[in-house]
């Protein structure tokens, strides 16, 4: 271990072979600076066995954790990856709370580049030429008019496997963004196929991913964050 990082964890999302884990410092002179933990293999995500205590439970949203790293690894516009000591136990130092987010939010004019759209999403990627123009990949945003969508985005080709998406204005600017909370994601499943209209304050991490093959590099709502859980769970 070179040296640790304090974070409060705001993304804990869904990411092929793990999660992709993320927050805000919350000691020293960087306080507020984003920090994505990440592991030494090639995909960089964070395993359940990485992101646990010594007790055995595993790093949750809103904790306060002490995570021990070895070198800062930036990768293109993920600027804020730092990459892990696997050799050591996370340390819970405490938790915030729903209302704590507001202090921490941020106000960018836009959530990166807007223009290019999949064909189930609204401005919701950004081609890998545009993404290395930005130097940074996270933001906690306070969106407005928001709903969140399950579908079957591949149904019309024979595919049955169902998304949830965030639908949302920031800034009078639409987004339809696919969701990787796994909380949120699990209990919007369970609901049929529709549109949920949200009538509550929500907070949202946002993620601008690595590049992905085709040419782009997605915005995902990795986080939902509500005062009363969404979806009935």
């Amino acid at each position: 271990m070179n040296y640790s990082k304090t974070i409060v964890c705001l993304a804990n999302s869904r990411k092929p072979g793990g999660r992709c884990v993320a927050g805000k410092t919350v000691d020293g002179v960087a306080s507020g600076e984003w920090i994505r933990p990440v592991s030494a293999r090639s995909s960089a995500e964070i395993s359940s066995e990485e992101r646990q205590y010594q007790n055995g439970q595993e790093a949750e949203i809103l904790e306060i954790v002490e995570i021990p790293m070895i070198a800062h690894v930036p990768r293109v516009h993920q600027t804020e990856n730092h990459m892990i000591d696997a050799n050591f136990y996370w340390s819970r130092q405490g938790a915030l709370t729903w209302v704590d987010l507001r202090a921490l939010v941020d106000e960018p004019l836009s959530l990166w580049e807007n223009g290019d759209s999949t064909y189930h999403g609204s401005n919701d990627r950004v081609t890998h030429d545009v993404a290395a123009r930005f130097h940074n990949s996270l933001l906690l945003i306070k969106p407005q008019n928001v709903s969140i969508r399950v579908l079957a985005p591949g149904a019309a080709f024979g595919n049955p496997k169902r998304k949830v998406r965030a639908a949302f204005r920031y800034q009078a600017t639409y987004y339809d963004l696919m969701v990787t909370d796994i909380q949120n994601e699990k209990a919007f499943l369970a609901k049929p196929d529709g549109t949920y209209p949200i009538d509550q304050d929500v907070f949202f991490c946002i993620s601008l991913a690595e590049g992905h093959g085709d040419g782009y590099c997605y915005k995902l709502a990795a986080a939902v964050f509500s005062a009363q859980p969404l979806g009935g769970v």
